[in-house]
């Protein structure tokens, strides 16, 4: 299958390396010629990497779209109108109206439009799944996501757009239930007009999930919390490993007492992530079949983000509902 990748820059150079690795022949268009000449030494035949992304489209099968999120909409959209399938990195759009008109354009081409949740498509997710689906952990009290670290912010959009939208759409895809309301403080400490620190409280139904994201704290933070009212789920994304608690409180005379239970560590292990993204969209593009994460879903972590942001400027609980 021939793939137009569309933007190389770090996290560019990730999918041309799974794209070449996945057996695709790509070809890649970036502004840079800098970029173009990295393509051509990464194995990129000179032809097939050019500066103006139209110039590939009438000789590929697909095309990747890793440019920041303000570009989407022209990118993907055009991409589309020519009847070429499109992977988009997250977050679908700057905003939900954006997220819309792509939807739009998706629904009138009929093509393929699959956005790049990757968290998705980590082992640890997939370990997560299997104990929320075995019932052992009993009903979900709530949950925890920290997506977080001392790091440079990214231009185009602000932290929540980036980083918490990872586990307001992770979330939503664990407790197989969208998210109804959010209520959450964003601020701009560095005054570039995006926030930069996030907290947010996104309800799923009757379960609420508390998400941080910030470029302030020392570390770095790709971890999760799901507590049940049997057992509890410790999830560290950067480690691959997963953390089953049998901590429960118990009834006494004396009180609430709070015996610490066994701990079960277990080892996520499988696919790169990107790589499993990846080889899904080419596979639905192969198909004709439904992307593994669709222009709703992708619409529908936007719609969360912008609760968010609305919630932190009204000062009040905001409702997805609302949003509509």
């Amino acid at each position: 299958m021939k793939v137009l990748l569309v933007g190389l820059g770090r996290w560019g150079e990730k999918h041309l390396r799974v794209l070449t690795e996945l057996g695709a022949e790509p070809w890649v268009a970036d502004l840079s010629q800098e970029r173009r000449a990295f393509a051509v030494r990464a194995g990129v035949a000179p032809a097939r990497a050019v500066a103006d992304f139209r110039h590939a489209l009438p000789h590929v099968d697909a095309v990747d779209v890793v440019t920041p999120a303000d570009s989407h909409l022209v990118l993907a959209g055009e991409c589309m109108r020519a009847g070429k399938d499109c992977f988009v990195e997250k977050p679908l759009a700057p905003s939900v109206a954006e997220g819309r008109a792509l939807a739009e354009i998706q629904r009138g081409a009929g093509r393929v439009l699959q956005v790049g949740h990757i968290f998705r498509f980590h082992p640890v997710t997939e370990v997560i799944r299997q104990q929320l689906a075995s019932g052992k952990l009993g009903p979900v009290r709530y949950c925890t996501g920290r997506f977080a670290g001392f790091k440079r912010p990214r231009t185009d959009v602000g932290v929540t757009m980036t980083d918490a939208i990872h586990y307001m759409d992770l979330f939503a895809y664990l407790l197989g239930q969208p998210p109804t309301a959010v209520t959450a403080t964003l601020r701009d400490y560095l005054g570039r007009g995006m926030d930069d620190c996030s907290f947010s409280t996104v309800e799923y139904g009757g379960t609420a999930a508390f998400v941080e994201a910030g470029y302030f704290a020392p570390g770095t933070y790709r971890d999760c919390v799901i507590v049940g009212e049997r057992l509890t789920l410790a999830a560290d994304f950067g480690s691959s490993e997963v953390r089953v608690h049998a901590n429960q409180h118990v009834a006494s005379a004396m009180g609430w007492q709070a015996p610490e239970g066994t701990v079960e560590t277990i080892k996520a292990s499988g696919p790169e992530p990107l790589r499993r993204e990846l080889e899904l969209f080419i596979d639905a593009v192969a198909r004709g079949g439904r992307p593994a994460v669709d222009v709703e879903a992708g619409l529908l972590a936007l719609r969360t983000v912008e609760a968010a942001r609305r919630s932190s400027a009204l000062g009040r609980r905001v409702t997805l509902s609302e949003i509509d």
